[in-house]
């Protein structure tokens, strides 16, 4: 099996940090995260639609994006993009048929949200070039992410963190070490 399949196989899923939230629920929200295969792009590259909920409020979900996943030689990256209207495919996570008709016009790449991934020890590391600053527009305002990941054949760990843009304090997400998701379902 090919790196670019192995790393598509080990982020494919649906993934929860049940445990990870009780025991430390004033820092870790309980979520459900999917990172659901679709057709997009040519045959170059593997997406993923990734979008996550508070399994309190699975109905509301968010952070909807696409994770285009990459090999040029022996090298992987991982390119995000944004969608234009993240309401058509709210759900897609639970509903994937949501998914079945998406268009490269439905989606916008997000320069410099981009991670190179490494592979050591049956653990894929994606990482953001030194250089990198994730940033795109939502609900009229510049959002700044960190982005950050490990990959295991069972397990997802997030280090993405949102960042103000002007101070550079970090806002949101894994503000107190990676969010440790344990997949439940191969996806």
């Amino acid at each position: 099996m090919s790196s670019l399949n192995l790393l598509a196989q080990y982020l494919a899923g649906e993934f929860e940090n049940r445990d990870q939230a009780i025991a430390d629920p004033a820092w870790f929200v309980h979520l459900r995260l999917w990172h659901r295969p679709v057709s997009l792009f040519s045959q170059d590259s593997i997406t993923l639609f990734a979008e996550q909920a508070n399994v309190i409020n699975l109905n509301n979900p968010y952070r909807q994006r696409l994770m285009r996943l990459q090999a040029h030689g022996s090298d992987l990256k991982v390119q995000y993009y944004a969608f234009k209207d993240p309401s058509t495919v709210k759900t897609g996570g639970q509903h994937p048929e949501l998914l079945q008709s998406l268009t490269e016009e439905q989606i916008e790449l997000l320069p410099g949200c981009v991670l190179h991934v490494t592979h050591h020890d049956n653990c894929f590391v994606g990482s953001p070039p030194t250089d990198a600053r994730c940033c795109f527009a939502y609900q009229g305002k510049t959002i700044q992410v960190s982005l950050g990941f490990e990959a295991r054949s069972d397990q997802f760990l997030s280090y993405d963190k949102g960042i103000e843009p002007d101070t550079e304090k970090s806002l949101w997400g894994a503000l107190m070490g990676a969010y440790t998701y344990t997949k439940q379902i191969q996806l």
